[in-house]
């Protein structure tokens, strides 16, 4: 099977057909690029600290071509490192990541959350959401879901498509399946209303782990054309950060 992307260079990637959209199926799905900017971070960085949170902008769509990826270092430092990372299509700037990394320390005995944990994927029925959405990235992913009410759902997603045709972190993964919360528990049918996301920011308490992908997310639209996607981020082991997508809402 192949992958989202694949290298054609030493900065330089190429989507496969599996990340095409669902707003606009010649163009790419945001999600697995958000995973690449992450690897991309945690490559050049990743050896001495730790991602605790990561700020994408989404400057505008991308057509499923060759994209170029850059990373460079904001505010360096021995313990806390602001770092920055692009993703350009024919020189044009299409993404921008800021990542925040930390120095890791041993903070176990003091380690805790309120946060609920969601049931296990084996709890919830499958979905499938190309029901509501075209797509390759759409048609690539396997979820499982409790849905409350429109806009109010917790579920599982994950995916047997590698992120990369090369060695990839279980965080890189997870932010390549991230952006996919604000199309699992519609508010309504994106055949009448457009909700697309700007951004997205994760804040996280600690690395994933391989697997299976948890979300309990709400939906909320303002009375301005303005709204947020708002979701607790979950693996099996329990909930490890929260993730957080501002929305354009046109009827």
């Amino acid at each position: 099977m192949s992958s989202y992307f694949s290298r054609t260079g030493p900065t330089t990637f190429l989507p496969s057909p599996h990340v095409g959209g669902a707003w606009q199926l010649d163009e790419q799905h945001i999600a697995p690029a958000l995973g690449l900017l992450t690897h991309a971070v945690e490559t050049e960085h990743g050896d001495r600290m730790a991602v605790s949170r990561l700020s994408f902008d989404i400057l505008g769509v991308i057509p499923l071509e060759e994209v170029s990826v850059g990373v460079r270092v904001v505010r360096p430092g021995r313990t806390v490192e602001l770092v920055e990372a692009a993703m350009s299509h024919a020189g044009r700037p299409a993404v921008l990541l800021r990542a925040w990394l930390m120095a890791e320390r041993d903070t176990a005995a003091v380690a805790g959350t309120r946060l609920e944990p969601l049931p296990p994927p084996s709890a919830m029925p499958a979905w499938d959401p190309t029901t509501v959405w075209p797509g390759g990235f759409i048609a690539s992913v396997e979820v499982r879901r409790a849905q409350e009410a429109p806009g109010r759902a917790r579920y599982w997603v994950r995916t047997d498509v590698p992120l990369l045709d090369e060695p990839t972190s279980a965080l890189a993964s997870a932010a390549g399946l991230a952006d996919i919360a604000n199309g699992m528990t519609v508010r309504e049918d994106p055949r009448s209303v457009a909700f697309p996301n700007l951004d997205l920011t994760a804040h996280l308490v600690r690395a994933p782990e391989p697997g299976w992908l948890g979300f309990d997310t709400t939906v909320s639209f303002g009375p301005s054309g303005h709204g947020l996607t708002s979701s607790v981020l979950h693996d099996e082991r329990g909930p490890f950060g929260t993730v957080a997508q501002s929305l354009t809402v046109r009827p």
